[in-house]
């Protein structure tokens, strides 16, 4: 993006000329992957157009000009919103998220809007509506979810930027399984307004869990993304507060403090994950920085996958039927008290009482004590994102009874959520960079934890390790 800023100043090239260039490589190139799921390629020219006259009158704005994307699940007026529920297919927004207007203050041109999967709530992105995105290294593959149409989207070209939201990795694990940059930020540090399901109204809610924010094909883009995207909602917070984000702790790569973790003790690290993880980890202690593979800092992750489970599920069927409510109450109600397993652990949080709730929120603010303790003696944690690179295609309505394979062993299909879950249920912000790929040529990427509202110091140490691991490659 940084590239294509400098062209537009110099003059060297249009906002309507990239934004033409883009949309023909999606008419060329989309048909096989279905990335761009609503395109909007009049206005955006129409933006492109305007973008130019305001360069020309002198305006210099972050975005101004670039051609970008945006997640399905975002309010943008006129265009619909519809989760992938068929149900909604006609739903027609008539505000923009407040993510969204931030883009377009900002300058960018909205290409159009990118695939999900159905509520958003699934590893793979595909619909009744839209259909499957498939990975473009592998078609055969996923892309990830749930902003997996963002990411296929850019390691495809279409486009320089993408906004996307993160309950479960959904940020993360697309740009691991397609080779791209995301950020999920700090809880709370981006507003979501508008990026809300099309029968609910558009509130300034405090999400627990969920964010959203960046996703590009260079570590500094979503430094430069996250400027515009950070900042309290001006309807609540932003009444009375700014934003000032700490710097980077470090900015030389021997001066980070780097914990690096592989291993999981709920499920097994796939070999080729295993393999990205120890390149970072052998890059960055190559250039001087302080690696160290444990620390008996690291909050308990048996008890902090639970956790995050609980909360995940907990607040997934708070709004199913009174019936299908009462049929979870009797299945948790039929598990053994000595069952420890996440699955079961899913199941008796999808009946949590409001008492349960607050007893594990608790649990929740010892563990972020816990790496507040632990991010003063590091300044990164390096991990897995998922255990394994993108999995083939799997669209079992049953999605209790998929399963992922890891190495020729099979493990209940969300399990593989753990790794997500370790930035996700404290809160942290995590940065998803490439490592490298397996051995049959998909991407791997890993994720670097920091600390809360300290969210400039993985994303530097991100920009460090692009510029040592190399730039961003293109799908075969």
């Amino acid at each position: 993006m940084e590239e294509l800023a400098a062209a537009l100043q110099a003059g060297e090239v249009t906002s309507v000329e990239l934004t033409d260039e883009a949309i023909a490589g999606i008419e060329r190139d989309d048909k096989a992957i279905n990335a761009i799921c609503v395109p909007d390629f009049d206005r955006a020219r129409d933006a492109a157009r305007r973008a130019d006259e305001a360069r020309v009158r002198g305006a210099d704005r972050p975005l101004l000009g670039i051609p970008v994307t945006v997640k399905e699940c975002y309010n943008m007026a006129g265009l619909p919103t519809t989760w992938g529920m068929p149900q909604y297919v006609n739903h027609v927004p008539t505000e923009d998220a407040v993510q969204v207007s931030r883009l377009k203050a900002a300058g960018a041109v909205v290409l159009g809007k990118t695939n999900v999967p159905l509520g958003l709530q699934d590893i793979q992105s595909f619909n009744e509506i839209h259909g499957t995105t498939n990975n473009p290294w592998d078609h055969t593959r996923t892309s990830g979810g749930s902003s997996g149409g963002s990411a296929a989207a850019l390691a495809s070209g279409f486009g320089a930027l993408s906004i996307g939201s993160d309950l479960a990795g959904s940020l993360r694990t697309p740009a691991h399984f397609c080779g791209i940059y995301a950020h999920k930020p700090t809880l709370g540090l981006a507003p979501a307004r508008g990026m809300v399901a099309p029968d609910a109204p558009a509130l300034p809610v405090d999400l627990d869990l969920a964010v959203v924010g960046p996703m590009a094909r260079t570590a500094r883009d979503l430094t430069l993304l996250l400027d515009v995207m950070a900042g309290p909602d001006p309807l609540t917070h932003g009444v009375a507060y700014d934003l000032t984000l700490p710097p980077a702790r470090h900015e030389r790569p021997a001066d980070f403090r780097v914990l690096v973790i592989e291993d999981h003790p709920l499920i097994a690290t796939g070999s080729a994950v295993r393999a990205g993880v120890n390149r970072v980890a052998d890059t960055l202690a190559d250039g001087g920085a302080r690696v160290e593979r444990h620390s008996p800092l690291l909050p308990d992750p048996t008890e902090a996958a639970t956790l995050y489970m609980q909360f995940l599920f907990s607040g997934s069927v708070a709004r199913f039927p009174v019936e299908a409510y009462e049929q979870l109450r009797t299945r948790a109600a039929g598990l053994s008290a000595d069952d420890r397993s996440l699955d079961a652990a899913r199941l008796r949080a999808m009946v949590f009482s409001h008492r349960d709730w607050i007893e594990a929120n608790n649990r929740r603010e010892l563990h972020r004590h816990g790496w507040r303790r632990l991010f003063a003696e590091f300044d990164v944690v390096v991990c897995p994102i998922t255990p394994t690179p993108a999995f083939p295609h799997d669209h079992n309505p049953d999605v209790l009874a998929r399963r992922i394979d890891i190495d020729g062993v099979e493990y209940p299909y969300f399990d593989q959520l753990v790794w997500a879950g370790v930035a996700t249920m404290p809160g942290l912000p995590a940065t998803a960079i490439p490592a490298g790929r397996s051995p049959d040529g998909l991407p791997v990427g890993v994720q670097l934890i920091g600390p809360m509202f300290e969210d400039r110091t993985p994303l530097r140490l991100a920009e460090l390790l692009e510029q040592q691991l190399g730039g961003f490659p293109t799908p075969k």
